[in-house]
C-alpha cells in the first residue's frame, strides 16, 4: 500500500486536469459511478484520499452489496430445504482497488470484490440433528379468533429450524424479532384473560409459554423468564413466559454437548414445541405438567380495561 501511495506521488508529480471517474459493479448491475476530486483532500503537489468521505462510500457500498446468508430448513413434510450462501463486501481487497484507480490518471472500472457468507445451519447439520425428540409440549387456543391465530402461526414459522448451538443462549425477541404489521402481525381484537400483551402482535406469549415448557422439560437451562401478573390459562399455574419487545425477554442456554433445533408450527387450534438433537445427546429431562386442553376464555378488548395494550 505504501509503494502504491509513493508511485501516486509520481503520478501526481504534474498537474492533470481529467474528469475521472471510478464505475463500481456488481454481476454488470451498475452499483455506484464517483469522481476522483470527490476523494481529493486539497494538498499543494501530493494527492491525499478524503478518508470521511471514502469511509462514508464504503458504508453505502456495504449496504448495497450485503446479502445475507439463508439457513437451511426443515419443510413440513420433513425434507431439508437447503441454505443459502450470502455475501459481504471484501473491504481490503476493494481498498486495493480503490487506491489504485485513485493514484493513476483517467477513469476506471472495477467488479466490487465480495466475501462468500456460508450459512450457519446446513442441511447436512438439520439431518444429523433432527433424529432424537428431546422435549414436546403443546397448547390449544381457539382457531375462530383469526387475528390470534394469525400471530401465533407467524411467531411459530419464525421459530421453526431454529438450531440452538452448544453454550449459546437462545433469546425469544431476537429469533421471533419486532412484532409489526409489516411482518403480518395483527392487534388482536380478542384476548385470554389475564394476558397483557403487546398492542401488536396478541397471542405471541402463548408461543413463549409453550416454547418454555418444551425447553424446561428437556431439560435445558432456563436464563430468563418472567410470569404475566395474572394467571394466564393456556398453561398450567406459573408456567407462562411472557415476552414483549420492550420489555421482557425468554431465554434458555445449551449446556448440552449437542446442537438443539426448534420445530415449531400451529396446528388449527394448537401450538406445538418440539425440540431434537442427535442421537448420542446426553438428555437429563424434568418433569413438566401438560397444558390444559380447554380452550381458554377471551374477552373483547373494549371490555379489558385492566389491559389496554391487547
Amino acid at each position: 500500500m505504501i509503494l502504491t501511495w509513493l508511485a501516486g506521488l509520481l503520478l501526481f508529480a504534474q498537474p492533470v486536469d481529467l474528469p475521472n471517474t471510478l464505475t463500481v459493479n456488481q454481476q454488470g448491475k451498475t452499483l455506484a459511478i464517483v469522481d476522483r476530486a470527490y476523494f481529493t483532500v486539497p494538498f499543494p503537489g501530493i494527492p491525499l484520499v478524503d478518508e470521511e468521505k471514502y469511509l462514508q462510500f464504503i458504508k453505502n457500498l456495504e449496504q448495497k452489496t450485503f446479502k445475507a446468508p439463508i439457513n437451511a430448513k426443515i419443510a413440513d413434510g420433513g425434507s431439508i430445504t437447503q441454505g443459502k450462501v450470502g455475501y459481504r463486501l471484501n473491504r481490503n481487497a476493494f481498498q486495493e482497488k480503490f487506491y489504485t484507480y485513485f493514484f493513476k490518471t483517467g477513469s476506471s472500472e472495477i467488479d466490487v470484490p465480495l466475501l462468500k457468507l456460508h450459512p450457519r445451519v446446513d442441511a447436512e447439520l438439520l439431518a444429523n440433528i433432527s433424529t432424537q425428540q428431546i422435549g414436546q409440549y403443546v397448547t390449544f387456543f381457539n382457531p375462530n379468533n383469526k387475528s390470534r391465530s394469525n400471530n401465533i402461526e407467524i411467531a411459530a414459522k419464525a421459530l421453526d429450524s431454529h438450531v440452538v448451538f452448544p453454550n449459546e443462549t437462545f433469546s425469544f425477541n431476537k429469533v421471533v424479532g419486532k412484532r409489526t404489521l409489516h411482518k403480518g402481525y395483527l392487534q388482536a381484537p380478542i384476548i385470554v384473560r389475564g394476558e397483557l400483551s403487546e398492542g401488536i402482535g396478541g397471542g405471541i406469549c402463548q408461543v413463549s409459554s409453550t416454547l418454555f415448557n418444551a425447553v424446561d422439560r428437556a431439560g435445558l437451562r432456563i436464563v430468563q423468564r418472567y410470569s404475566h401478573s395474572k394467571r394466564v390459562p393456556y398453561v398450567p399455574p406459573g408456567r407462562d413466559a411472557t415476552v414483549s419487545w420492550y420489555g421482557p425477554d425468554f431465554q434458555f442456554q445449551n449446556e448440552y454437548n449437542q446442537p438443539i433445533l426448534i420445530r415449531a408450527k400451529r396446528y388449527g387450534g394448537s401450538m406445538i414445541v418440539k425440540l431434537y438433537s442427535s442421537d448420542v445427546i446426553n438428555v437429563e429431562p424434568r418433569k413438566v405438567p401438560n397444558a390444559s386442553t380447554q380452550l381458554p376464555k377471551e374477552i373483547p378488548i373494549e371490555q379489558n380495561v385492566h389491559y389496554p395494550n391487547p
